[in-house]
């Protein structure tokens, strides 16, 4: 099964969300969208998030699901809005409660909130499988960047989230409370045993000095042969070294406070407020 791709670039965040479709059959999924937000002014809009059900009604198509590959540190999810005006269920890994638990600490969240994955429409476990039209979904659990990734091989094509980035830029970072770059290498290790000529997309490209365009896809040969951390031959603990190393380095993303927030909780802002307004909390030392 060869599904038909379509994606689209958010530029503030370099994160790729996308269209996936049964062409025949008229059903698609839609992968990791983006809300855009203001981080200085607090404000949402729903431009980029727009062009995916333009898209989508375009191409008159059926959206069957919303997959979130994990609750992502880098931008606001846009499910909520993606499902008001295509429908789909929203739908994440089942270790989503394990890092629910981890930030409701964090961030002190209110007692109405529970760690137990509800606000997800759906909860996936590894092996588990999903059709859209005549196409048919592999959950595939890739723990290490956070304890809930996944993966999500669709016919010949392989959605891989962060655990992956194109064969110049690397591999996730694994500092993030609950990550662990031990368990990000077996978890590589498992996609990178699927067939060379599978089709892989990344949730984001950081081109490196020397490649200007941003890049959604690439291949389960080309990132065993060239992937800079863990091609052929890198041991595992050679690889957790180097990341170690690395993270050790690296600065918490721009926006990983407000999304986290927003993001255990399927694209949903936290309840308002007395006085009708939604607030984010900014957490002084924990990070």
């Amino acid at each position: 099964m060869q599904p038909k791709i379509r994606a689209f670039l958010d530029d503030d965040s370099e994160t790729f969300s996308y269209v996936v479709f049964d062409e025949t059959g008229g059903h698609a999924a839609v992968v990791d969208p983006v809300l855009d937000f203001d981080n200085e002014s607090g404000r949402t809009r729903t431009d980029g998030a727009q062009r995916i059900v333009d898209f989508v009604r375009e191409h008159d198509l059926a959206v069957d699901w919303i997959l979130e590959t994990h609750a992502h540190a880098d931008h606001l999810s846009a499910a909520p809005f993606i499902r008001d005006h295509l429908g789909g269920r929203i739908a994440i890994g089942e270790h989503i409660r394990d890092v629910q638990k981890i930030f409701k600490g964090v961030f002190n969240l209110e007692r109405s909130f529970l760690p137990d994955g509800s606000h997800f429409d759906h909860l996936f476990a590894d092996g588990d499988r999903f059709r859209f039209g005549h196409l048919e979904g592999r959950v595939m659990h890739t723990p290490g960047h956070t304890p809930a990734d996944l993966a999500y091989l669709i016919g010949d094509a392989l959605f891989v989230g962060d655990t992956l980035f194109l064969p110049d830029v690397g591999t996730a970072r694994c500092d993030f409370p609950g990550g662990d770059s031990a368990t990000l290498y077996r978890s590589v290790q498992k996609l990178l045993a699927l067939p060379d000529e599978t089709r892989l997309f990344v949730c984001h490209d950081y081109p490196p000095e020397g490649r200007a365009k941003h890049m959604a896809e690439t291949t389960v040969g080309e990132q065993r042969r060239h992937n800079i951390h863990v091609h052929d031959g890198m041991s595992e603990s050679e690889f957790v070294a180097m990341r170690d190393e690395r993270d050790a380095t690296l600065q918490m993303p721009r926006l990983i406070l407000p999304s986290i927030q927003v993001n255990i909780r399927a694209g949903q802002m936290p309840p308002a407020e007395d006085n009708g307004t939604v607030y984010l909390k900014l957490p002084i030392d924990r990070l």
